[in-house]
């Protein structure tokens, strides 16, 4: 039932998710689903579990920093699939046992290689705060690829920006599109930058 709501929410937004909707998918009526969950979001919290499930956690045979750059690099990837979770991620109060192993992992990490509490917090809260807005920002993006970016920045951009009158972003996109550019890159670019800032951070006081 609750990979059926992942489907529907994948495809539609969960503002296409219904009790109702779901039950015509799963050929049941709509009140038979209220013997596995109370209410709709006691299913969301299933829901967002299963995308939890989905995240790498930080592995534990590595330095702190790439094991959270592979946890980052994974929730990125799992957001990609399920954008419609990437609001929904921390807004759950009664978390399933999946969010629960994440959280924990992720906080182990932080504390092991010697961030105090406190200062754990805020590079956890750092974190996700960059993969959540990276993942909502790539998600609006008119393009995916480089040659969609190329595509997008020929036909539709650069005739809107006369050399004249916005000489550096003319000069931007020009320079971008001869270069290749690829948008995911800026990732791990943003990434590394936020990981080798907190390092220094590791046993303050």
């Amino acid at each position: 039932m609750v990979v059926e709501a992942v489907r529907i929410a994948d495809r539609e937004g969960v503002a296409g998710l219904s009790m109702r909707r779901l039950a015509g998918e799963l050929g049941a009526g709509a009140m038979s689903l209220y013997h596995y969950v109370a209410n709709k979001e006691e299913l969301l919290d299933g829901m967002i579990d299963l995308v939890f499930e989905e995240i790498e956690l930080p592995p534990e045979e590595t330095d702190w920093q790439s094991a959270m750059r592979r946890r980052a690099a994974s929730a990125r990837q799992v957001l990609a699939r399920h954008p419609w979770a990437i609001g929904l991620l921390e807004s759950r109060t009664s978390p399933g046992p999946a969010n629960l192993r994440h959280h924990e992992a992720v906080t182990a990490c932080l504390r092991k290689a010697g961030f105090p509490v406190l200062m754990a917090t805020h590079a956890n809260w750092l974190l996700d705060s960059y993969v959540y807005g990276f993942a909502l920002q790539a998600a609006s993006l008119p393009f995916d690829t480089p040659d969609e970016f190329a595509d997008t920045a020929e036909d539709v951009f650069l005739p809107q920006l006369p050399p004249d009158e916005f000489p550096y972003l003319n000069e931007s996109a020009a320079a971008l599109v001869a270069a290749g550019y690829d948008p995911a890159d800026e990732f791990i670019f943003g990434l590394d930058l936020i990981l080798a800032a907190l390092e220094p951070l590791r046993d303050s006081a």
